[in-house]
């Protein structure tokens, strides 16, 4: 995948890149297994605002994802590589021998015509989803599953992947891209590969009015705000802020543990990321 960049005409398109896009398939999105993705501009089912700095963007129609790749023993066949509006990653649609269409998260090197498959039996090719017991050493991987059935959680963004450094009694002992490793039920099902669209994080948006798109609205530094807005607003001229970064409810924002003492997931973490 190659980066455009423009001719600097005007200032809005000096720094502006965009991704060519010559994988993908010029066609229009599978209808049977989309629907219309209202936007909820940050906020949570009272009104509120929840995520801030959010709204304003463009109309999406959202993709059904298969995360859990439970169609096992039956082939299928990549019909389409295609953008997803509502990820980084890329997604391509196959179409199964029995008839089924369903959308996948596209690996790097997959194109149309390939044939992928599920199950125990599987073999180790890139698109084909096994449990994490039938992928051997080193191997990368990403739409982990965290519990079995549930589906695929971990690794799901442009261009990340997965290695197996360990297997040991009913666990697999994975090292993700944060640089954590943990361990996750030999059971549970991961997919060959890594991720595609790997430049996404060189893209240079160029301007302001291409966030918003995104429906990414503009911050404002606390320092700036009035006391009243912020812990670290008022002052007489420009101020630091006089203490430790904090929230404008007033948590810690750098250094701070936000993980729960008790919760059963840490249990399974052999290294953190830090």
């Amino acid at each position: 995948m190659g980066i455009r960049k423009y001719k600097p005409i005007t200032s809005s398109t000096r720094y502006k890149t965009v991704l060519t896009f010559e994988e993908l398939t010029a066609c229009k999105p599978e209808k049977s297994l989309t629907r219309f993705l209202p936007s909820k501009a940050g906020r949570a089912s009272n009104g509120r605002v929840s995520v801030r700095r959010r709204g304003g963007r463009h109309r999406r129609l959202y993709r059904e994802i298969d995360f859990r790749r439970d169609k096992i023993g039956i082939e299928g066949k990549v019909f389409s590589v295609e953008y997803d509006p509502n990820r980084s990653s890329f997604i391509c649609l196959i179409h199964y021998a029995d008839g089924e269409k369903r959308y996948i998260l596209a690996p790097k090197g997959i194109a149309v015509g390939k044939k992928v498959i599920s199950g125990p039996q599987a073999p180790m090719e890139i698109g084909n989803a096994l449990p994490l017991e039938h992928i051997p050493l080193g191997i990368t991987i990403h739409n982990i599953e965290l519990k079995l059935g549930r589906g695929g959680q971990l690794v799901r963004s442009a261009g990340s992947s997965a290695v197996i450094v360990a297997k040991e009694g009913d666990y697999v002992t994975i090292r993700l891209p944060s640089g954590e490793t943990r361990m996750v039920f030999k059971k549970c099902y991961a997919t060959v590969g890594e991720l595609s669209n790997e430049d996404h994080m060189k893209i240079s948006l160029g301007k302001a009015g291409r966030a918003r798109w995104l429906g990414k609205r503009p911050k404002t530094r606390g320092v700036v705000m009035n006391p009243h807005d912020h812990p670290h607003g008022g002052g007489e001229g420009k101020s630091s802020g006089g203490r430790h970064p904090v929230t404008p409810w007033g948590k810690p924002t750098k250094g701070f543990k936000t993980r729960k003492k008790k919760k059963p997931s840490s249990n399974f973490i052999v290294k953190r990321r830090r």
